[in-house]
Order: C-alpha cells, then sequence, then structure tokens
C-alpha cells in the first residue's frame, strides 16, 4: 500500500539504508496542491504558511502523529533505528518574504516546534536562511558546493541535488548529462559536504490525480538514475556508482583532515585533505565550463577536461574524473506487445452525456470559481446555458464569436451537444484566452464548457481561483 509510511519506512530499514524523514506537511515536490489537503482551506480563518493560529494547529498536530508513529517503531537513530534527520517545512525562505513579519515569526515557530518534538536526531530547514539555532539549514539546486549553513558548527548538507527535472504537458523531456551530476557532488563533497541526496534516485509515477502544477505530467521519471519502471538509467546510473565508490575511498581525510585551498590556475584548484594518520586526499576542479586545462599539482601534472573534477584519495593518483564515463550507454525503447487475449474482446460502450445531468446542479447569474466549487473532488466542472435566437438572425450573414478567458486550466467548448473547441493553458502560464465562432440556429440554442483542472499548483497565501469569463 502506497499510503503505508510505517511499511515504508521499514522497508528502507530491511534494505540497510539511513531514511530522512521530511515531514514538511507543506512538501511541494510537484504534487497536487504541495500535498496540502484542500479541505484545510475551507478551514474558517485559516492562512497557508504563515504566523495563523488554524493552520498551525493543524501543522502541529500532523507533525507530531508522524513523530509519534515513527517513535512506536523505534525508527528515530536515538531510540537505535535508523532514521537520522527529519525535515519540517520545505523551501520556505522562497516565499517568506511575501509574507513579511508573519513568514519570519511562522518559520521561526516551525523550527521551534519541530525541536520540542524531542525526536533525539537533528531537524533541517531546506532552503531556509533564519531558523532557530538548533535547526539545520540545507540546500536545494543543481549545485551546492558554495552553500553555507548558518553556523560553522552545523554540517553542510544538500538535501536535494536535481539529476534531472520533472516534466510538464507540451515540453520536451528534461535530461541532466551524468557528467554534469558528478560534477556537482565531486565539488560539494570537496567543498567540506556532510550529507548529499539526490532528489530523485529512482523516478516514479504519479497515481491518480496527485500530480500537481498546474500541468505536470503523471510520469515523474525526472531522468533519474533508476527509472520511472526500476530499470538503471545507463551511463548516469553506472558513472554516479563509480563516483561514490571513489569519494568512498576518501573517507577517513575527509572525515578527520583539515582542508586547504590550493590555487592550480585562473578557473583551477585543488582543494586538499590531510590527516594525522597522513592520509592525503585531493579534488582537482576544472570550472572553465569550455576549455580542457593541464595543471601540476605536487611536481606532477593532471589533465583537467573542461567542467570536471579529478578524485586523488592519496593526492598522487587519479581514480575518477566527473567528466570522463566510461560505462555503456544503453538506450530503452518501448516495444509494443501483441498478448493473447484469454477470450474473445467484448466491449461495451458508454456515451457520456454533454452538459449536466448530475443531482449536483445548481443555477447562478455568473460563473463560479472551479475550486472552490469541486472542493478538489473533481477536475471537472459544467458551466450550461441556453438561449432562444430568432429565426430571422443572423440577418446581416456575420457569425457571433463566443469569447473564453480562464485563469486555468482548459476547457472544452460544446454548441448545442456537439465540441466546438478547446483552450488551455500551460506550466508556466495557466490562464488563457480563445476566441471561436460559432453557428447558431434559429430556436433553442444550448452553449455547454467543461472547465479543467490540470494539478493544483503550491499554496501560496490562501488564494486560489480558476473561473471562465465568457
Amino acid at each position: 500500500d502506497r499510503f503505508d509510511l510505517v511499511q515504508f519506512a521499514r522497508v528502507v530499514k530491511d534494505a540497510g539504508l539511513y531514511l530522512m524523514l521530511r515531514i514538511g506537511p507543506f512538501v511541494a515536490a510537484e504534487w497536487n496542491f504541495g500535498g496540502v489537503p484542500a479541505w484545510l482551506h475551507y478551514i474558517p480563518g485559516t492562512v497557508f504558511r504563515t504566523n495563523n493560529e488554524p493552520f498551525k494547529s493543524h501543522m502541529k498536530s500532523f507533525t507530531t502523529k508522524i513523530v509519534d508513529m515513527m517513535k512506536k517503531e523505534r525508527f528515530f537513530a536515538s531510540q537505535g533505528g535508523h532514521i537520522i534527520l527529519a525535515q519540517i517545512e520545505n523551501e520556505y525562505g522562497y516565499y517568506q518574504q511575501a509574507y513579511g513579519a508573519g513568514g519570519k515569526a511562522y518559520a521561526m515557530w516551525a523550527g521551534s516546534m519541530a525541536l520540542a518534538q524531542n525526536t533525539g536526531v537533528p531537524w533541517i530547514m531546506c532552503q531556509q536562511y533564519d531558523v532557530p539555532d538548533h535547526v539545520i539549514n540545507t540546500c536545494n539546486s543543481f549545485y551546492c558546493d558554495q552553500f553555507k549553513p548558518n553556523l560553522p558548527t552545523q554540517p553542510k548538507i544538500w538535501t536535494e541535488n536535481w539529476p534531472g527535472w520533472f516534466q510538464t504537458f507540451g515540453e520536451s523531456n528534461p535530461h541532466r548529462p551524468p557528467e554534469d551530476v558528478a560534477f556537482s557532488v565531486a565539488r560539494f563533497f570537496g567543498k567540506g559536504g556532510s550529507v548529499q541526496n539526490y532528489y530523485v534516485y529512482h523516478g516514479g509515477t504519479n497515481f491518480d490525480r496527485t500530480a500537481g502544477g498546474p500541468f505536470i505530467t503523471t510520469s515523474y521519471d525526472y531522468d533519474a538514475p533508476i527509472d520511472e519502471y526500476g530499470l538503471k538509467r545507463f551511463p548516469k546510473w553506472a558513472h554516479l556508482k563509480e563516483l561514490h565508490k571513489s569519494i568512498k575511498l576518501c573517507e577517513h581525510s575527509l572525515l578527520f583532515g583539515n582542508s586547504t585551498l590550493l590555487s592550480l590556475g585562473p578557473q583551477q584548484e585543488a582543494d586538499v585533505y590531510t590527516d594525522h594518520s597522513g592520509g592525503c586526499v585531493a579534488f582537482l576542479a576544472n570550472i572553465d565550463s569550455e576549455k580542457d586545462k593541464v595543471v601540476t599539482f605536487r611536481n606532477r601534472q593532471y589533465d583537467l577536461p573542461a567542467w570536471s573534477v579529478s578524485i586523488l584519495p592519496d593526492c598522487k593518483n587519479v581514480v575518477f574524473n566527473t567528466a570522463k564515463v566510461r560505462s555503456q550507454t544503453l538506450m530503452v525503447d518501448m516495444v509494443p506487445e501483441t498478448l493473447q487475449a484469454s477470450k474473445p474482446d467484448q466491449w461495451s460502450i458508454f456515451t457520456e452525456r454533454i452538459g449536466i445531468w448530475d443531482k449536483n446542479d445548481f443555477v447562478r447569474n455568473e460563473f463560479v470559481d472551479h475550486i472552490n466549487t469541486t472542493k478538489d473532488s473533481t477536475d471537472y466542472l459544467w458551466h450550461t446555458t441556453s438561449f432562444d435566437v430568432d429565426r430571422n438572425y443572423p440577418a446581416s450573414g456575420n457569425h457571433p464569436i463566443l469569447n473564453i478567458g480562464s485563469k486555468g486550466h482548459a476547457v472544452h467548448a460544446f454548441l448545442n451537444n456537439m465540441l466546438i473547441g478547446s483552450a488551455y493553458g500551460n506550466g508556466s502560464e495557466s490562464s488563457f484566452s480563445v476566441q471561436m465562432p460559432i453557428n447558431l440556429k434559429a430556436g433553442k440554442n444550448e452553449i455547454a464548457l467543461l472547465s479543467m483542472t490540470v494539478g493544483l499548483k503550491d499554496p501560496i497565501m490562501n488564494g486560489w481561483e480558476l473561473a471562465l469569463q465568457v
């Protein structure tokens, strides 16, 4: 069951992995409405993600519920378990300024509330720059080597390294080269990184109506090292595997050594770690994105391809360079397969009526907001109207224009039970407008508009509006 958090945590434990528990409850994650349930919007007086008592009350209840579930199973590291970090909120730093003083107060409250849960493991807040002293702020980005936590005594944590990107309808499939992913990881650990997490390492699928957006596809493959179907993506998976093995060879000096930064050229440098046992590790970097370079380090010459890092676990021998992919490249194609039916095909056809035919109909003299009407229980809302046309119309021979404007996300237009056009926004701009010439007939005419949502965007403040205008 994909809703069983305890079972998921148990599977992670059985696999011998550590778990970073990112509670939220706002999670973003390209999830419908950022993972927040739509019913919370209708709690009187609720304003999302600010110093608002109704929202904070529900957030605290949810957080406590999740923490108690994990404590009961003894999953936290302080109990001998595998949960080593816990996260509250998510990327609030992008939006805090819009909330003013209430935003800052909320961020501080969220961190303090999390600490009061007494999990015995560190709490983190990603992309958040003003947090309580005992909460660790972390980085989400394609590159986090230059990131520094608020306090010098805190570890440098990269919560989300994006190996690709999510896909929206109508856009090309995003791709991030394995060389660039490896470069970002090597630079991070060379610059003193402690924890690095891929978001995501295993692609997946947004089932049902869970995809957020708007216009995020049901596929959440993300160009990840393991794809949506659980298949290893070559060469990305293998290239990162070799990178991880190489960093593992540097473990002792990275953990117990002192670092020194050496200049090897205008855009070339070495991060060197030496420990008391005589161990020495070096990360030689060429951050010139166009030109290969030859550098001298400890009286030896090294070839550094453009935009690459060479890892030297003994400060002498290169075991890995991020730009040199040695793994084979495998292309995965969808191959149709003919299946033999166990019995002759029997098709049933259901023709849905156009317009409103349910008991949930009501009459208004204006268009209503889509989400406030459906309360996110469905993606669809019908608007219908009828009117009479004089038999002599149009006398001039000109036909009227149906003008539709919408704040999102899509609409199908029908005239007298016939589809006359469709329109929709996109991932960057959900609102749209369209003009459709229509041919009216003498007598009664009916226009039916099917308004549609394609995933709800992250909640900001307390506003959402999706309404048609004709």
